[in-house]
């Protein structure tokens, strides 16, 4: 049996899929591709691949945990580079992740699960609920 959750993770992502993205999509089609960059954006968080980071987040990106604590794009992107966490896991349970979509904005939920040392601290968070909010304009 699997912990239950540890800690809620919120994240406010406008991702930049303004070039991604064809004009008029229907909202299916934007769906799929904030999901597809959404799987994306946690493989690179898990590998530590900040590149991949830089290119799918916004520069106005923000990150807000569960604790209230506040992280930038430059933030993770340097956390990133020094490889701060390393990750066992940093993936969603399969058949979790949610896009909706209203207008210009899309809404992803998904249980994450995290395995990971950061700052020589283990840390399990089993399936956290998260929730981000993307632009898809």
């Amino acid at each position: 049996m699997l912990p239950r959750p540890l800690a809620l993770i919120s994240i406010i992502v406008p991702f930049q899929l303004g070039t991604m993205t064809k004009l008029n999509a229907s909202p299916e089609e934007d769906a799929k591709t904030v999901a597809a960059l959404d799987t994306k954006y946690q493989a690179a968080v898990k590998a530590n691949d900040a590149t991949t980071m830089d290119q799918i987040l916004a520069d106005d990106f923000v990150l807000v945990t569960g604790r209230g604590s506040v992280f930038s794009k430059a933030d993770l992107l340097d956390s990133a580079r020094k490889k701060e966490a390393t990750y066992e896991r940093q993936d969603e349970e399969p058949g979790t992740q949610k896009v909706r979509v209203w207008d210009d904005t899309a809404v992803v939920t998904a249980l994450l699960w995290i395995k990971s040392v950061h700052g020589g601290k283990p840390a399990d968070l089993a399936l956290c609920l998260r929730p981000g909010f993307l632009a898809v304009t």
